[in-house]
């Protein structure tokens, strides 16, 4: 797919262009104005699209892993009524999974947190607020979010972590300057449960399920009722069908922590 800096050239490559031919031939307004629309479509899609690598690199899957294996994902937690839920059945299922803290989260259960990486999951960086402007933020502002987060989950878990999901999947040329400084590996999915939308638990379930292959990553919350028993029924589908959840570090053959 095409990249950010990529489009940016060829923009700039197609205006310079014009301008020249504008010197022979009569350029019509419109023409430019076709192209800012080119660009400024691509660079939105592009910023709700992680899976797209628009603005940064991020990894979304493993085809080429050899085991039955896949990893299951949580955002936005942990949560006092719903993280120790999924916690229990996975340690009932004997899976593993990797949860992306909200930083002001780790702040206030801190203990919940813990047990998370005492049962052998990953703990990643999904930014300290979760604010929906966070799209909007400037580079210092968004370094200043991931540090905080990064260094609460240290101070908590004695871990630093190096992996990070953006908040809503959401990705521009500031988060991406962030993550490169804080030499983050960003983390997205390529199974979008939509677990937190009104979708009935068996939609969800099929919505996973359906296209489930080794080697994928899978996005759910640990915040809702919904999402804890989807949980269930998927554990089961795996264990079913002779697959396993492993941590995401495990499945892409990377490094969680610093």
């Amino acid at each position: 797919m095409l990249r950010y800096p990529i489009i940016n050239s060829l923009f700039g490559v197609a205006i310079a262009t014009l301008l020249i031919l504008d010197v022979f031939w009569e350029i019509s307004w419109w023409t430019y104005i076709l192209l800012a629309v080119v660009w400024a479509t691509f660079t939105i899609i592009g910023s709700f699209h992680i899976r797209w690598n628009y603005h940064l690199p991020a990894l979304h899957f493993n085809r080429k892993i050899p085991d039955n294996l896949v990893a299951i994902t949580f955002d936005d937690g942990p949560h006092p009524n719903f993280t120790p839920k999924v916690l229990d059945l996975l340690q009932k299922y004997n899976a593993k999974a990797s949860f992306f803290c909200v930083g002001h989260q780790v702040n206030q259960f801190g203990g919940i947190a813990q047990k998370i990486v005492d049962n052998g999951h990953t703990i990643g960086n999904h930014t300290y607020s979760h604010s929906n402007k966070f799209g909007f933020f400037g580079t210092q502002k968004v370094i200043l979010e991931l540090q905080k987060t990064s260094t609460i989950i240290k101070e908590v878990t004695g871990l630093d972590p190096k992996l990070y999901r953006p908040a809503f999947g959401v990705t521009n040329p500031s988060i991406s300057r962030a993550v490169k400084k804080l030499k983050l590996k960003t983390v997205g999915w390529n199974i979008r449960s939509l677990d937190t939308t009104k979708r009935s638990k068996k939609v969800i379930l099929e919505r996973i399920t359906s296209k489930l292959k080794k080697g994928d990553i899978i996005l759910l919350h640990d915040s809702s009722e919904k999402t804890v028993e989807v949980l269930e029924q998927l554990l089961l589908f795996l264990q079913q069908n002779k697959m396993q959840s492993v941590t995401v570090d495990q499945l892409l053959d990377i490094k969680a922590y610093a």
